[in-house]
């Protein structure tokens, strides 16, 4: 006893911590902080990505003049492709004018490709080709006529600088479609060999953009543009591009500096779509051609007339989020093994 007549203090010796205890801990530091870093990163550059996305104000149409939402959850997106970006000065029409359909279940997207001289009404300005209305009135005036074409209504718009094919292309390191048969561009004076070609950079451009030498002109270039999208995402969710950051970070840089989308879309909106999207694979990808009734002249320029009837069930199925049944039902769908 101590004078004062209490018992002498004495230490609590720390508990003793096991060896497997301290394996344990070491293990969980070692399986979170990369994901916890991960995460960090991936926080950064999605600010990297948002700010090279470029917003697109008033893309939309007045709402008492627009058509009602598809059925359920499921959008309807319009994707186009041009030289320039929206808003940039000199006489522009989109190239390429596809409606990405993502339905409700998101198990699938199916691209709608519009041949770009589809003779149709463009709201003050009377019969053109539809891609008048991009020159015409900019996004807001191709979105209100697509809209007014199919009685179907867009949910967002996004538009692709074209040179941004050689750019995704490079940090892919390119990309490999088959070609059914030899095709020679005599504009680009480039011979497109059968089998399977490589493309990478400029030559992506080039092979996605020809017109003529293609025994169905416009709608063989549809499907070419629709193969190298299916490519394309075939490359991006490949276990090497998801498991590589570096070359994942390069193909993003380049698809957002490319993308212009209107005011609704930010990096969080296109990360939730993509978190929806986890099981779709390039096969999942489903494209056709809007039904077409054949071609015509009209004062001079070569147009494509399309088949209001059958258009008309296909827009149908849009609006009611039925197209996997309507293909299965009645056919349509773009060869997706083989490009001309």
């Amino acid at each position: 006893m101590t004078t004062s007549g209490q018992l002498p203090l004495t230490e609590t010796p720390p508990p003793r911590v096991s060896r497997r205890r301290k394996v344990l801990i070491v293990m969980t530091l070692v399986l979170l902080l990369p994901p916890a870093a991960l995460f960090a990163v991936l926080m950064q550059r999605q600010h990297v990505y948002d700010t090279n996305l470029r917003r697109v104000q008033q893309v939309f149409p007045e709402e008492w003049d627009r058509p009602a939402k598809a059925a359920g959850t499921a959008q309807n997106w319009l994707v186009v492709g041009a030289d320039k970006r929206p808003g940039e000065s000199g006489f522009q029409r989109s190239d390429s004018l596809m409606i990405a359909h993502i339905p409700a279940d998101r198990r699938r997207i199916f691209v709608i490709g519009i041949p770009r001289d589809s003779y149709v009404t463009i709201p003050g300005h009377g019969r053109d080709k539809i891609n008048a209305a991009y020159a015409y009135g900019g996004p807001r005036l191709l979105i209100q006529t697509v809209e007014k074409l199919a009685t179907v209504r867009i949910d967002h718009f996004a538009a692709l600088d074209f040179e941004g094919f050689v750019e995704m292309s490079k940090a892919l390191g390119g990309v490999d479609v088959y070609v059914a048969r030899q095709v020679y561009d005599p504009a680009n004076k480039i011979t497109w060999p059968q089998g399977n070609v490589h493309l990478e950079g400029e030559r992506a451009l080039l092979f996605v953009r020809q017109r003529y030498g293609l025994p169905g002109g416009d709608f063989d270039r549809i499907k070419r543009q629709q193969a190298f999208l299916r490519a394309v995402a075939q490359k991006v969710v490949s276990k090497g591009m998801l498991t590589n950051p570096f070359a994942l970070d390069e193909f993003l840089q380049a698809l957002t500096r490319s993308l212009s989308v209107d005011s609704g879309v930010d990096m969080k909106t296109l990360r939730s779509l993509a978190l929806e999207l986890r099981d779709v694979r390039g096969d999942d990808l489903r494209s056709a051609t809007y039904p077409v009734a054949g071609t015509d002249t009209v004062k001079g320029a070569s147009i494509v007339r399309l088949d209001a009837k059958e258009g008309a069930k296909l827009t149908d199925a849009l609006r009611n989020d039925t197209l996997e049944r309507y293909f299965a039902d009645r056919g349509g769908l773009n060869e997706s093994s083989f490009v001309r």
